[in-house]
């Protein structure tokens, strides 16, 4: 092989490897570039816009000699640009990008040092042979073995990464984007400058780093390495800090709704206390009934015993469920349904065993119902209902919420629940299903979802738990 075979072994092989850099950045970026609804068109259109946006970037850098890094930065912007097209949020997509070209210049550096090595054996064989053909032809093969050692190197390592981002999504603010790519970008600038000091030409000789520092050939590698184990280190310590910040969340909804049944079980027995009063002023009552029939006041009485009606309905619960607890929770949004003119039904009985604990059944109950009045409200027409059961069956309690509903419901793909309709705020419809969930493992349970035509249903399993 003469020269001019070598120069074209490479280029063709550098092409190739932009093409595989293209496709290596599609399928990084593939898993969260989904939508959750959208034809096999429209996901090969994406696909295909990542590939271009590199590849031609990355063509016109050859012919063109751009910098390297500001070959990167033009990539970034517009794939940045195109993330609404991806949907993708533009923080995120910008993270991915900055991820991408960090273990790609740290794979490149890495091999660098193997690289050194086997051309430093090519050259002493050289000497031996003297064949420059000979030398032309090693020389090929060594550069596409070493771009294939390469390209399966900088495969794995980003195979991992993404393997990580995809066990926990991540919704980036600017705050924690640069938390995140400090490290990368780091990353970045130091192969950049590693690059630069490999081979230095001066008064036309050139000084390669690795000759005169021979500890370099361990040293580069080897920091490219921490480099990237930090960046594993950093998104495993992100996604732990959002899982404890969500169970904080969750956490803190549930205290607030025990709380809140707390409250309203003082007002309940302030309601009792009230009726065994009104008990005890029932002589009272009768004496004046009395007296206004000595006097023939008749209209007075008629009068009188609606005011002692009206007073009695105030302490009285429509629904009785045979729990202090849940009497108040199935009460308040019986009450809260007929003010927004939904149909409210309850064939709810409290379970006898002493398996269960009621404030464990009231956040279940409470979070299904305050669910199914939001599914409710947002309905613009037909008819809004909600249905409430709760039996007991042997060592198992079934409680079972049906309602009506408008639109179209999304469950997550690693909880199987469905995913919040409010954004970002915290809501009962979001934290409140995944509190049902946490409340249902105590009991070694179950949580089954159906949704049918306009109703949406939820039944909770659980099992009683035995006496310590």
């Amino acid at each position: 092989m003469n020269e001019a075979g070598y120069i074209l072994v490479v280029d063709i092989t550098v092409n190739i490897e932009v093409l595989l850099f293209a496709v290596c950045m599609a399928a990084f970026f593939y898993p969260f570039m989904i939508g959750r609804k959208e034809q096999g068109k429209s996901r090969i259109k994406k696909v295909l816009i990542v590939i271009l946006v590199y590849a031609l970037m990355y063509f016109v850098n050859m012919t063109t000699s751009i910098y390297g890094w500001l070959c990167m930065m033009i990539v970034l912007v517009l794939l940045v640009a195109a993330s609404k097209f991806l949907d993708m949020d533009r923080e995120f997509t910008l993270f991915l990008g900055v991820i991408f070209f960090c273990i790609k210049n740290l794979s490149v550096l890495i091999m660098r040092s193997v690289s050194y090595f086997l051309g430093k054996s090519l050259e002493r064989k050289a000497r031996i042979t003297e064949d420059v053909e000979a030398i032309f032809r090693n020389a090929a093969w060594n550069f596409i073995f070493i771009t294939v050692l390469q390209m399966i190197l900088f495969s794995i390592l980003l195979c991992v990464v993404r393997w990580l981002l995809r066990k926990r999504s991540i919704k980036l603010h600017m705050k924690e984007l640069c938390y995140l790519l400090l490290i990368p970008v780091t990353g970045i600038l130091f192969v950049n400058i590693i690059f630069q000091i490999l081979v230095i030409v001066n008064d036309g000789l050139a000084f390669q780093l690795y000759e005169q520092f021979p500890v370099f050939l361990g040293i580069v590698p080897m920091v490219a390495a921490l480099f990237y184990a930090a960046i594993l280190i950093t998104i495993v310590s992100y996604q732990k800090m959002i899982s404890l910040q969500e169970e904080k969340e969750k956490y803190f909804v549930e205290q607030q709704q025990v709380h809140a049944i707390q409250e309203r079980m003082e007002e309940v027995e302030q309601f009792y206390h009230g009726i065994r009063q009104m008990k005890h002023e029932m002589k009272n009552h009768l004496t004046n009934i009395k007296g206004l029939v000595r006097n023939g006041s008749y209209g007075d009485i008629e009068q009188y015993i609606d005011q002692m009606d009206e007073s009695m309905n105030v302490f009285e619960l429509t629904i009785k469920t045979g729990n202090t607890v849940t009497d108040v929770i199935v009460n308040d949004k019986q009450k809260a349904a007929e003010k927004q003119g939904i149909q409210f039904q309850a064939e709810f009985s409290y379970p006898k065993s002493e398996g269960y604990n009621a404030y464990d059944i009231g956040v279940i109950i409470n979070n299904l119902l305050q669910n199914a009045l939001e599914a409710c409200e947002k309905m613009t027409g037909g008819e809004k209902y909600i249905y409430l059961s709760g039996r007991q069956k042997k060592k198992f309690y079934l409680i079972n919420v049906k309602n009506s509903y408008e639109g179209e419901v999304t469950f997550d793909a690693k909880t199987n629940l469905p995913i919040s309709s409010k954004g970002k705020d915290i809501s009962l419809h979001g934290i409140g299903l995944s509190n049902v969930k946490r409340e249902v493992d105590k009991y070694m349970g179950d949580v089954d979802i159906k949704v049918k035509k306009n109703e949406f249903s939820v039944t909770v399993l659980l099992q009683e738990r035995r006496k310590r």
